[in-house]
């Protein structure tokens, strides 16, 4: 079955100076301009295409990726705002139209928003900033401590709201954040918790306590490269550990002592000395 505003393997049914008409099976033939077509394209070839609607709204065929496609979020660019809504570069010829109904604040040329891509009533290819209303609720296939890629897509009093894996929506704690994001990043992170319902608590350091050993070999690292001492100890700031080394101040304090328990590492007022150097 023909899939409007996603990726399609289809088969070519004949050539002509237009272009290749390809096997739309229940849309029957579709269009892939000559402009489009793959250096010496022949009847029976299959070709990935994706499927949208031409200016005048009949289905065709471009052998062009968009940026993102229908079920997925993406952030994109405002190029234009008419009364009715306003116009995303999704990467294609024909802007990707986004209802003033579906805009959840004003909206102005050059701004970047995200958005989710998907058919309207009539089939039509658009897009929402409703973002919560579109994700996935069920989150069985998650486990804590799994790695999943992240999207910020806002700020509340709690910390950070990000999609998960391009389909649902968990939080980063503000206290457990210790570098900047910003609304439209994209940020690796980890499954910290997933509560009673459903909903699933991120963070951005491993949680399972298997990288103490990196964190370790990162510290001695810096000793190395200043001579055996670095102004750092327990009691520096979350955010500056988190700039040296990448990584919460718990984690740092569990590396540290671990060194000094092996005594690797001295710890003073005023910094961390390596006892090799002393």
């Amino acid at each position: 079955m023909l899939q409007i505003g996603r990726k399609n393997q289809l088969k070519v049914l004949k050539i002509l100076s237009l272009g290749a008409f390809l096997d739309a099976e229940d849309q029957g033939e579709v269009l892939l301009p000559a402009r489009e077509m793959p250096a010496n394209c022949k009847v029976g070839d299959t070709i990935d295409v994706f499927i949208s609607f031409d200016s005048e709204d009949r289905l065709v065929a471009t052998t062009t990726m968009p940026i993102a496609m229908v079920g997925e979020f993406a952030l994109l660019k405002v190029v234009a705002v008419e009364k009715v809504g306003a116009f995303l570069d999704w990467g294609l010829s024909k802007n990707l139209f986004l209802p003033f109904a579906e805009q959840s604040r004003r909206l102005t040329v050059g701004q970047e928003i995200i958005v989710y891509i998907y058919l309207d009533k009539s089939g039509r290819i658009s897009a929402s900033m409703r973002l919560e209303r579109n994700i996935d609720k069920n989150t069985d296939e998650y486990q804590e401590n799994q790695k999943v890629e992240l999207l910020i897509i806002g700020h509340t009093d709690l910390g950070y709201k990000a999609i998960i894996e391009g389909r649902h929506i968990g939080v980063l704690y503000k206290n457990e954040v210790f570098q900047k994001l910003e609304y439209g990043d994209f940020v690796t992170g980890y499954v910290k918790k997933i509560r009673t319902d459903g909903k699933l608590d991120l963070t951005l350091q491993k949680p399972d306590g298997t990288d103490v050993e990196d964190i370790a070999n990162r510290i001695l690292k810096a000793l190395d490269a200043h001579q055996g001492f670095i102004p750092v100890n327990d009691k520096t700031p979350a955010s500056e550990i988190y700039r040296l080394f990448g990584v919460s101040k718990k984690k740092y304090k569990i590396a540290l002592g671990g060194l000094y328990k092996k005594r690797i590492i001295r710890v003073d007022d005023d910094g961390i000395r390596r006892v090799d150097y002393l």
